[in-house]
């Protein structure tokens, strides 16, 4: 039955220059600044130093009333030349907001204005991407700057032998993993955006004015001579649809190939063995060589895993949240161990998650799938659903406290535990450290509710 109200109650997204930001910080060199209030600015920075546990700088062109009335081109300009004087990056990021897009401010105007007045002077490179929240969500966000980049930056030339790796919006212990089975192939690749350093980095006794780490300009520059791209995601938000009509919007993979002719390999995030044998493959036939044993031996680890743990985790039901292709990879995974998904639901409006969810299902079944869901909508389907577990980040806790319901938390934000920077979700390894811990939120929580205490299970 449609709601016959139209209020969103606690989103289950979040803003678009969030995403746009998390994009910058992969950047070697790059401040990212929020062109609208501070506010914007001070929500984004609260959740990712929240759930990095790292410092996170981000500048803001700080609008108020009379900015809001007159154009922020002063404020622009001011915000600009602090950021140059006190961090000298090679790369300013900018992201608009609702505030700055409603009164239609023309920041590539401003870009060439600013870069006219100061002509013969060493200025930084600059990125726009237009990222209000009213027209998406922080993966819009994400995807959007992503591609925003690509088209500022990417050249053409001759062919080379490395590769485009488009990764999407995981850990920096997904890109710090990515990386590694890339060197294992022996793989030169292109990385982006890469922020495995810049938010989760090593302790120095100074503070870092902009952290180390980031994809080189240089190497963005060469994703339009590459010889493929791997891109993680189906559905993109907005970004995938894929009427080919005039609302259609591209994903990074798909410029590039227009753009470059460099072929785009398009997959599922890689989380579950079908979805990583997928990935392996794939880098197998890119560079010539077979899958190295160290990951066949993670494959066969894993499916072991599986064959010790089905009695736990078989016939059991869950209900999921989170970004749409995260929401993919995780009905995929959970199709391979057992575990019914009985709700997949996404703040995300992109109108493809019922398709992809329904390609993933093995058999007809119940599966509710809802895009443009809020916490309250989430709360009202998972009461009536009555799953076994709670899969998703860290906002659904007050659901899973009130419904006495365990919560494995995995994606962005993470917020009431520590090292959300550091957990696995894709590839032979991540599918592992993600099982082990379903399986283990099972136990625990059976365990915890049993009449009597036992050590064995």
């Amino acid at each position: 039955m449609k709601p016959t109200y139209t209020s969103t109650r606690n989103a289950c997204k979040l803003c678009a220059p969030l995403g746009a930001s998390l994009v910058f910080k992969g950047i070697e060199g790059c401040v990212p600044l929020i062109h609208g209030s501070q506010g914007c600015a001070t929500y984004i920075r609260r959740y990712m130093i929240s759930h990095y546990k790292e410092p996170v700088d981000i500048a803001s062109s700080n609008f108020s009333e009379e900015t809001t009335v007159f154009g922020g081109n002063k404020n622009f300009i001011t915000g600009i030349n602090n950021i140059r004087s006190q961090y000298h990056p090679d790369v300013v990021g900018i992201a608009s907001t609702c505030l700055s897009e409603t009164i239609g401010e023309d920041v590539p105007g401003l870009i060439r204005e600013y870069g006219e007045v100061n002509a013969g002077t060493h200025i930084p490179r600059f990125v726009n991407a237009s990222t209000p929240s009213y027209c998406g969500t922080h993966m819009d966000g994400f995807h959007h700057t992503v591609t925003a980049t690509l088209k500022a930056m990417a050249q053409a030339g001759t062919q080379g032998e490395h590769i485009n790796i488009l990764p999407g919006f995981v850990s920096p212990a997904d890109l710090r993993y990515l990386k590694e089975v890339l060197e294992d192939f022996g793989i030169d690749y292109v990385l982006f955006p890469d922020y495995s350093e810049s938010l989760d980095n090593v302790h120095t006794r100074e503070y870092q004015l902009i952290p180390s780490g980031g994809t080189p300009v240089r190497r963005i520059e060469m994703t339009g001579t590459a010889k493929a791209t791997i891109e993680f995601g189906t559905v993109f938000n907005k970004g995938a649809v894929r009427t080919k009509g005039p609302n259609h919007i591209e994903s990074a993979g798909e410029y590039l190939q227009r753009a470059f002719d460099v072929p785009n390999h398009q997959m599922r995030m890689p989380i579950g063995i079908d979805a990583s044998d997928k990935f392996f493959d794939t880098l197998a036939t890119l560079s010539g060589r077979p899958v190295p044993e160290k990951y066949q031996k993670e494959r066969g680890r894993l499916i072991d895993a599986y064959v010790d743990a089905h009695k736990y985790v078989f016939g059991k039901r869950a209900a999921l949240y989170g970004e749409e292709d995260l929401v993919l990879g995780m009905v995929g995974f959970f199709e391979e161990i057992g575990v019914h998904t009985v709700l997949a639901s996404s703040g995300g409006e992109s109108g493809l998650l019922k398709r992809e969810v329904d390609k993933l299902l093995q058999t007809d079944n119940d599966t509710r799938v809802v895009n443009g869901m809020d916490f309250a909508s989430i709360r009202e389907e998972v009461k009536a659903l009555a799953p076994d577990f709670l899969i998703g980040n860290s906002k659904g806790y007050y659901i899973s406290r009130e419904l006495q319901i365990p919560l494995v938390r995995i994606g962005f934000p993470i917020h009431d535990r520590f090292g959300a920077a550091r957990i696995h979700h894709i590839g032979y390894r991540g599918t592992q450290e993600l099982f082990d811990r379903v399986v283990n939120a099972i136990i625990e929580y059976k365990q915890d509710h049993a009449s009597v205490a036992y050590k064995y299970i």
